[in-house]
């Protein structure tokens, strides 16, 4: 069969993206942004914003008052909130806009909880409010407008000491107003009062009211509305967050160059080292010293770019009201301002002090990582696209051929029948629910992706239900927005509509999703969203969702696409089941909706690397859940390059093999016995560390704390752990330094901790911590340390699936620090239901091990649950050799265990001890 130019022009696009890396001409500089480019144009310098102080109202929670800008009149409102947690909230919008600025809903878990705001002191041109403990105060500085946040006499941070605010205020274009506006400037006066009851006209200027690139013309409908504020740091020189870039961990000076960019887009072949935008944006910025960590998370979906500059800041003046402060005369100082093409300043300051303290703030304010099924943590293949039933099949055997496990075999795009989601393509996938039990019967699942675009087909069921219901974006004239992507010519769901959410989600009904199964989940991808054909290859920002644009809430669609997705998952099973979702496209919060990968990279060694930064980028603004395509999704790897893929990849929290539908095929065993050999190996290192990882998801659900974290996270006060990004740590206890440089023999890594221990986890072998350890490499070496200080429960007989290991009995391994203690924890559960938050059904114990006494000791007391698992070996490194070893148990009872020691590395292995992993017991040496 003929096929149709519908189907052929996506080809053709994206072999034309494919066919080399990004062209980055597809995608807007600052200067190609109008709004940045008016913005970034103003320089530090005189501020015309002044706090009128007159205007003060001041509750419990809340204070406000009025800004005006003295050289247009125009008047914004003020509002500050001393939250709970030492955080301040900042909101900044215009008094009486034209018309409402969009607000950014549904990213913050509830409404923040307030405490008492208080003014201390009070003059003509300032005002002193009390923050609460260790002396914070929140100073206000009339003219020009800057607030500073003080701690006894250090300041923490400075808004608008460099004069940058600048708020575009909504108006009437002027070739539209009535004869009589023109005259009077009445509409205007009623939407703004000043006190001379006039408005200067200001000069428009290119862009302002519509703006051209490339072949698309955004409309502007309402004219100029950008907005920014700048952010001053004294004493910070390093500064992180604001993924999603493919760049280095520390945020780089933006001086002489463009912006970091949030603005989800669709990259093909990302290039390594800019500030481009990609496919997420989290708006948060964390800054850290040795002194304090703090956080900036700056509450809006709209494009926005952030500019950094460091420097050496001079001595700082204040006014008599704060003659306390003392400043040295060279204090390294960043300074970060934020610019947003829309929307209103909504600004939330974690105050920390510790890194710890900025990820619970941020925690209370977005919420924490879901807690994924336990397969979700294991491995997953995947590629665009496993050809029919029977390649998956073969696939999957092949698996159990090579005794490699794994977890997930994943369908792209082509599974579905002419790209119409929620539905198998009949030739290939005829018997879905076959294949799908094919797996359960291995307790193995399937992915199978469902993307926000939907093909235009007045055939396809889910097309005309959306047309019918109204619920598809709109374009600026009111038909719905349509563009193209896979299918062809596309509508766009509106995400932003809870009723369409809601919709979306019934969709994943067995009933309604014909031929799925419990064992399926599912991925979003291309939810920027991806318009093949539109502006930047993402929709019109002139599309309307309701009442407001597209530019208001472009960042927020993925989010959406992924939070409904989930809910139709947890839907279907009547609320028991944890959901998995995969999405490309995130924001601030999308962590409670499930996993994140780094998009479409390339087999290079640099894509390797950068995978690390991004991963932990990730992880500090709360999207644990993450990980890079493994073997590079473009181009294809060398087997060199492909195994030490494989050995990063197999210690990061998202574990998925991946590839382009243009690639030679790799399965794992596809590169001679040698290279499958290396790959089994570090595959069956992520199964026997499972229940590590198990255990830190569910600490991460409960606090915030990263999986994936930097050194400097767990070493604050280690100014050579600053600027780290080839190695990190996997919790507090697990040092991961991988081989990322082609023909390595050898890599360097920095131990921390002074007075600390580590031990090679492979070897057993003691090092001390604070030094940089050269350690010779071979293909097989995977170079990973436990802290001295630690105990780890592995499983170290690796099946074909982790299912199938749920009730496989427990090794701890237990790391004496250099006083000879160590403790741990142990988490178990049913692994994929909810019955842990619902219903309590969890076993979680603390292990510690001192005095030659190890011992477990329930934590939840009130949980009720039971495990076939048991304790099935326990190796404790660096000790001396016992003469006997005792067993305690819970009833009283004691028995003689075995032991073994190993001189060379004092390693000492305790078999069998025969206990249940959810019981109470002692093992004392003697």
């Amino acid at each position: 069969m003929a096929a149709s130019c519908d189907s052929l022009l996506p080809l053709i696009l994206l072999l034309c993206l494919s066919a080399q890396a990004v062209d980055r001409s597809n995608f807007k500089t600052c200067d190609q942004s109008a709004f940045c480019k008016h913005q970034r144009e103003l320089k530090p310098g005189q501020s015309p914003y002044r706090a009128l102080l007159d205007t003060l109202e001041l509750s419990d929670s809340r204070l406000t008052l009025q800004l005006i800008n003295d050289n247009n009149k125009v008047r914004l409102l003020l509002e500050l909130y001393r939250l709970q947690g030492n955080m301040t909230r900042v909101k900044i919008n215009e008094l009486k806009p034209l018309k409402p600025r969009y607000e950014v809903p549904d990213v913050l878990i509830s409404d923040p909880i307030t405490e008492a705001l208080s003014v201390v002191a009070q003059d003509e041109n300032s005002l002193v409010l009390s923050l609460g403990g260790k002396d914070q105060r929140l100073i206000v500085s009339a003219q020009p407008f800057r607030l500073d946040i003080v701690e006894g006499p250090q300041v923490l941070m400075s808004l608008n000491s460099r004069g940058l605010l600048a708020f575009e205020h909504l108006r009437a274009r002027k070739d539209t107003k009535s004869e009589s506006e023109q005259v009077t400037g009445q509409e205007n006066v009623e939407q703004q009062t000043d006190e001379d009851g006039q408005i200067k006209e200001e000069e428009d200027k290119p862009g302002m009211w519509e703006e051209t690139f490339k072949s698309h013309t955004d409309s502007k409908p309402n004219g100029p509305s950008s907005i920014s504020l700048d952010f001053s740091l004294p004493g910070v020189e390093h500064v992180y967050g604001i993924p999603e870039h493919a760049d280095t961990l520390k945020l780089k000076n933006t001086d002489g160059s463009d912006p970091y960019r949030l603005y989800n887009l669709d990259v093909f072949q990302y290039e390594l080292h800019n500030p481009m935008a990609l496919y997420g944006a989290v708006p948060v910025l964390i800054s850290h010293s040795t002194d304090r960590t703090m956080g900036i998370f700056w509450l809006n979906a709209a494009e926005t770019w952030v500019d950094i500059s460091s420097n050496t800041a001079g001595k700082t003046v204040f006014g008599k009201i704060l003659d306390f402060v003392q400043v040295s005369n060279e204090v390294p100082q960043t300074d970060v301002r934020w610019i947003s093409e829309s929307g209103l300043i909504d600004v939330f300051i974690m105050l920390g002090p510790k890194p710890a303290d900025v990820f619970t703030q941020y925690a209370s304010l977005t919420g924490t990582q879901s807690f994924p099924p336990l397969s979700a943590l294991a491995y997953h293949q995947c590629r665009w696209n496993y050809n029919d039933q029977e390649d998956v099949k073969t696939v999957d055997q092949g698996f159990d051929e090579h005794d490699i496990p794994y977890d997930f075999i994943w369908l792209d795009i082509e599974h579905a029948d002419g790209k119409r989601y929620f539905t198998w393509d009949p030739s290939n996938f005829p018997q879905p629910k076959e294949m799908l039990q094919g797996l359960m019967d291995k307790r193995r699942k399937l992915v199978a992706i469902v993307d926000p675009h939907i093909r235009v087909d007045s055939g396809y069921k889910i097309h005309n239900e959306i047309r019918s219901k109204n619920f598809y974006v709109k374009n600026k004239d009111g038909g719905d927005y349509e563009g193209w992507c896979w299918p062809g010519n596309s509508g766009y769901p509106d995400f932003t509509n809870p009723e369409m959410r809601a919709w979306w989600a019934s969709q994943f009904a067995y009933d309604q999703y014909e031929g799925s199964m419990e064992n399926q989940y599912i991925w979003n991808d291309m939810n920027e969203p991806s318009v093949f054909n539109g502006p930047e290859v993402t929709m019109h920002k002139d599309a309307l969702h309701g009442v407001w644009e597209h530019r208001d809430v472009h960042n927020l669609y993925g989010l959406y696409v992924q939070k409904a997705t989930a809910d139709g998952l947890i839907l279907r099973s009547g609320g028991v089941q944890r959901p998995f979702v995969l999405t490309r496209a995130f924001f601030a919060g999308s962590q409670r909706y499930g996993a994140v990968w780094t998009g479409d990279n390339a087999a290079e060694w640099g894509h390797l690397k950068i995978s690390i930064p991004m991963c932990l980028s990730l992880g500090l603004v709360g999207i644990s859940f993450c990980g890079a395509d493994v073997g590079g999704f473009f181009k294809h790897p060398s087997a060199e390059l492909l195994v030490r893929w494989y050995q990063v990849g197999a210690y990061q929290p998202f574990f998925r093999a991946h590839a382009h539908i243009d690639t030679p095929r790799r399965e794992p065993w596809l590169f001679g016995p040698e290279n499958t050999a290396l790959i089994r190996e570090a595959i069956r290192q992520r199964y026997a560390l499972l229940p590590y990882w198990y255990q830190l998801f569910y600490n991460t659900h409960r606090t915030g704390q990263p999986v994936m974290r930097p050194l400097w996270v767990e070493y604050p006060d280690d100014v050579a752990t600053f600027s780290i990004e080839d190695e990190y740590l996997i919790g507090k206890d697990l040092l991961v330094h991988p081989v990322t440089d082609e023909g390595a023999t050898g890599v360097t890594a920095y131990l921390p901790g002074k007075g600390e221990v580590w031990y090679d986890v492979h070897i057993f072998q003691k090092h001390d911590g604070d030094q940089s350890l050269y350690i010779p490499v071979t293909m097989s070496s995977i170079p990973v340390f436990q802290r001295g200080g630690s105990i780890i429960c592995r499983k170290d007989r690796v099946r074909r699936s982790s299912s199938c290991m749920e009730n496989d009995p427990y090794t701890l391994y237990v790391a004496p620090s250099s006083q000879g203690s160590a403790e741990g924890e142990l988490y178990i559960d049913d692994f994929h239901t909810f019955s842990f938050e619902v219903a309590k059904q969890f076993v979680h114990r603390h292990l510690s091990f001192s005095a030659n006494t190890l011992s477990s000791r329930n934590l939840a007391p009130d949980s009720q649950f039971s495990t076939a698992s048991w304790i099935e070996k326990i190796v404790i490194f660096g000790g001396s050799q016992p003469s006997s070893v005792t067993l305690k148990n819970a009833d009283g009872t004691e028995s003689a265990l075995e032991f073994e020691f190993g001189s060379t590395l004092a390693v000492l292995t305790l078999r069998k001890p025969g206990v249940n992993a959810a019981a109470d017991w002692t093992v004392v040496l003697r």
